[in-house]
């Protein structure tokens, strides 16, 4: 099993190539923004030495070999200037074209106008937030590390480096502050972090607004640092870059003085060079500095000999692939269970057998649905390829499990302290589910998904499998206050496009809700959670698969076509209640639990009528938070018992009746629901006044 440096050798280097390599690299984005019109060619003409050496000598890649799980990652993190990346990338061999990259942020091309994930072919994140590549980049080198201590300890058979390119503005933002922070604690030294310090953003000089000493506090956070003053020093770049490779127990980062739009003699340092044209008269002139004609076309800027010189890293990416394999071949000789275990991880094979023994409770009892899916993730420990922890608040929100906790001297450790770093936490998620193939998980309470918005976002525009454990749901948190009580968040997190918001109403809800969710890797989930004990509720055959659907019937009395209360999480108990009181005045009333409107959404139309049928037009929603999306589902005449308006210190009981979630009020909806249909019972009730709902 390989035991050797996992920082390939580079092949013979050929400086006349290499530098025209470099040349064309910048006269193409040039080129390619002025003829467009627009873009960011600036920081891809300045770092098109860096990123030569870098895809050409030194990164563990192979182009033939995108999927490879050893392979080195780079992320670019500076998105705008993913002309740099699609420019290697075509020169590299990754299929790209020259015509793609005169595409480049066209409708339906492979260039989009910021790195996408799953669309272009070598791109590792999709990236242009400034910061969340950082910060995800860390994420990457967690689980790669992880991987590594967990299936192939004492080799690096697994081992392989994450790269990050940022600009100024990545570190400006804090998102990739609080992931530096805990990069640097973990020891995270198979991270190498680039940045371009070129002195310039959009507006002006960082001279106005970034004048910290980046140096000294990237060594704070316990990182090395390494200097390159001479950008352009093709030969001193690989051997920094390969120093910052090296395994020192250390993230590294590498400190890159260049300037924005070089070699324009009229734009370069300039903060005009960050986007836009340099015009026709400029264009030439940096063409002719390049040694191109001044009106060389998009082909002419690529001669055959400079193409196939950079299509050498197919050879040695072949090779190093190749290595690999032999490698991986004696491993599997030598250890084939462990093999075997590896080969099943990466192929996404695991058992879910051990949701069956979760205890969920009989009828009555009192289980707060967060420590329900504590149970589920202590029992699916070790079973499925869940990795993850919480943001200080493991022992409240019930989602620490056995054994160690991952640092920097135990990368095997099953649970990640990430600190109180909810923005950088979530961040970090996407990067652990791109490394994959770990499904991670992160909790926190659901008032402060807030921080984590960003990076929410961007997990689910990727498709990522990450789980977001929120608890303490709503208002009933209590005495904490209006501070700590969420009540736009749930429906702010359903307007989030693939992301899909489940709210359980008991504990058999969440093992069911748990069932989906391994079933779905390529869908982001918030799972929102009760702190207070709520009853488990009676169950039936059919919920388990009602709970997948999304919706479903979960009490009725007669046929249930007077009413329909809809309902999430906690106020499932409570429609619950309010339709046996409504029983007891001949009214055929069904509750619907509805644990996940996405799934529900994405139902059949046959089965969605058979849950609230069309005909059904007296309809309640009833959920301790904003109720606006609700009159999708009840309609313009049904009526919605929600909370409107921030909470306060009380107990939970106390501060939820008065901000009207409460028995009283889901009755007087009902009976203005009805009284809204006339020929249903209970026909004649006026519609509830606001001062009603509140009393």
């Amino acid at each position: 099993m390989a035991t050797e440096s996992t920082n390939p050798t580079s092949t013979t280097t050929q400086p006349e190539l290499d530098t025209r390599a470099v040349a064309s690299a910048q006269a193409l984005a040039a080129h390619i923004v002025q003829a467009k019109g627009h873009g960011h060619g600036g920081t891809a003409m300045a770092l098109a030495p860096l990123s030569h050496v870098l895809f050409s000598r030194v990164l563990r890649h192979s182009p033939a070999h995108p999927d490879w799980p050893a392979r080195d990652r780079f992320v670019l993190s500076a998105g705008h200037a993913s002309l740099l990346l699609y420019t290697q990338l075509f020169f590299t061999g990754y299929g790209l074209t020259l015509d793609d990259l005169a595409k480049s942020r066209s409708l339906g091309s492979k260039t989009p106008g910021h790195p996408e994930v799953h669309h272009t072919v070598g791109v590792e994140m999709s990236t242009g937030p400034l910061g969340q590549g950082v910060a995800s980049a860390v994420g990457m080198a967690m689980a790669a590390r992880h991987e590594s201590a967990v299936f192939t300890p004492g080799s690096t058979l697994l081992d392989h480096t994450t790269w990050v390119l940022a600009g100024d503005g990545c570190l400006q933002e804090g998102v990739s502050g609080e992931a530096s922070s805990l990069a640097g604690t973990l020891g995270l030294d198979n991270l190498v972090l680039i940045w371009d310090d070129n002195g310039i953003t959009i507006d002006s000089s960082t001279a106005d607004t970034f004048t910290e000493d980046v140096r000294a506090r990237y060594r704070a956070y316990g990182w090395r640092v390494l200097e390159i003053d001479t950008p352009n020093d093709l030969d001193a770049l690989e051997a920094t870059l390969r120093a910052a490779a090296e395994r020192t127990g250390r993230p590294t980062l590498v400190a890159l003085r260049t300037v924005i739009g070089a070699p324009s003699a009229k734009f370069g340092g300039r903060s005009a060079a960050h986007a836009g044209g340099f015009g026709a008269d400029e264009l030439a002139a940096v063409k002719t500095t390049l040694g191109f004609a001044p009106d060389a076309t998009l082909q002419g800027l690529v001669a055959p000999e400079t193409l196939e010189h950079t299509r050498g890293a197919l050879t040695r990416g072949d090779e190093l692939h190749r290595e690999w394999e032999a490698d991986l071949a004696s491993w599997s000789t030598l250890d084939p269970e462990g093999a075997a275990r590896w080969i099943a991880f990466r192929g996404g094979e695991f058992d879910t057998s051990a949701l069956d023994s979760v205890k969920v409770g009989s009828p009555g009892d009192l289980i707060a649905t967060r420590k329900t899916n504590g149970a589920v993730l202590r029992a699916l420990q070790g079973a499925v390829p869940l990795w993850g922890g919480s943001a200080d608040l493991a022992g409240s929100t019930t989602v620490e499990v056995d054994g160690d906790r991952f640092s920097a001297t135990n990368s095997a450790g099953e649970f990640i302290r990430f600190g109180i770093r909810e923005h950088a936490m979530a961040a970090i998620l996407n990067g652990i589910a791109l490394q994959g193939p770990w499904r991670p998980f992160a909790s926190t309470y659901l008032v402060f998904s807030d921080y984590m918005r960003p990076s929410i976002r961007l997990g689910a525009l990727m498709g990522l499998g990450a789980v977001y454990v929120f608890t303490h749901d709503s208002v009933a948190v209590g005495e904490d206050g209006p501070t700590h009580q969420p009540v736009e968040q749930i429906a702010s997190l359903r307007t989030v496009p693939s992301l899909d918001v489940v709210r359980p109403a008991d504990s058999i809800e969440v093992v069911a809700a748990w069932r989906r969710i391994l079933a779905s890797p390529d869908r982001p989930v918030a799972l929102v959670l009760s702190r207070q004990d709520l009853p488990v509720l009676e169950s039936h055959d059919t919920t388990p698969a009602g709970v997948t659907a999304g919706g479903y019937v979960r009490w009725q009395h007669g046929d249930g076509n007077d009413l329909a209360i809809l309902a999430t999480g906690s106020e499932v108990h409570l429609a619950i209640k309010a339709a046996a009181r409504l029983a007891e005045d001949g009214i055929c009333a069904r509750v619907v639990s509805m644990p996940c409107v996405e799934w529900f959404a994405e139902q059949s139309t046959d089965y969605r009528e058979v849950v609230l049928p069309v005909a059904l037009r007296a309809r309640v929603a009833v959920e301790a938070g904003r109720g606006d999306a609700w009159y999708r589902w009840v309609g313009l005449d049904g009526c919605v018992v929600s909370i409107e308006e921030f909470g306060e210190s009380g107990s939970g009981p106390q501060v939820l009746r008065r901000r009207g979630i409460h028995l009283d009020a889901v009755i007087a909806a009902a009976h203005a629901t009805l009284g809204a249909h006339p020929g249903t019972p209970q026909g004649t009730s006026k519609p509830l006044t606001n001062e009603e709902r509140t009393s």
